[in-house]
């Protein structure tokens, strides 16, 4: 259960613990780390939300790993993918995201932890596609999709927000797997 998933330069891409629920708390409940969600989230939506990562991970083989600092050995956050299934006409599908406390940003870690992960999901896992939507006026995480390689697609209006929400409109950013090389 806590063997490393993924492991970069600088990070632990694993499998969650125990020991990572409160500081994910603290992650969800800081109104700046959760500008472009609607709110922060309560416990009980943490909670919620690490069930439903280990769902994933039991039911797709993939989910949103635990980010950790190596050398301080520190949760970060989440970094990987999820299942996307909104009522919009791009889902299902394979989603990357991150999600990462202030401490941590600024550094590259998410865009060095995305990268990894992209690697894995084209390689180990088999993905012809991964998607990543965010917020329109996320700039941040924009930037991280195309320090990745991810090219915009297009916007749409998110719907799970009600019309004239500043977060409704979203952009919608896209990969696919790189064609194999005949030649080497």
């Amino acid at each position: 259960m806590n063997r490393i998933e993924i492991e970069t330069p600088r990070l632990r891409l694993r499998r969650w613990r125990e020991s990572d629920l409160e500081p994910f708390a603290d992650l969800n409940a800081d109104p700046e780390v959760m500008r472009y969600f609607p709110a922060p989230y309560t416990r009980e939506q943490t909670m919620l939300l690490f069930e439903a990562i280990q769902r994933e991970f039991t039911d797709f083989g993939y989910g949103l790993y635990a980010a950790e600092e190596k050398d301080s050995e520190r949760f970060m956050g989440y970094i990987g993918f999820h299942r996307a299934d909104l009522a919009v006409d791009f889902c299902p599908g394979v989603e990357i995201g991150w999600r990462l406390a202030k401490a941590f940003w600024n550094k590259g870690y998410a865009t060095e932890g995305a990268a990894a992960c992209l690697e894995r999901g084209f390689g180990g896992l088999g993905f012809d596609t991964v998607l990543s939507f965010t917020a329109a006026v996320n700039r941040p995480s924009e930037r991280v999709m195309q320090k990745i390689g991810m090219s915009r697609v297009r916007c749409f209006e998110h719907p799970g927000l009600p019309e004239g929400h500043p977060l409704r409109p979203h952009v919608l950013y896209g990969v696919s797997k790189p064609p194999s090389s005949l030649c080497r």
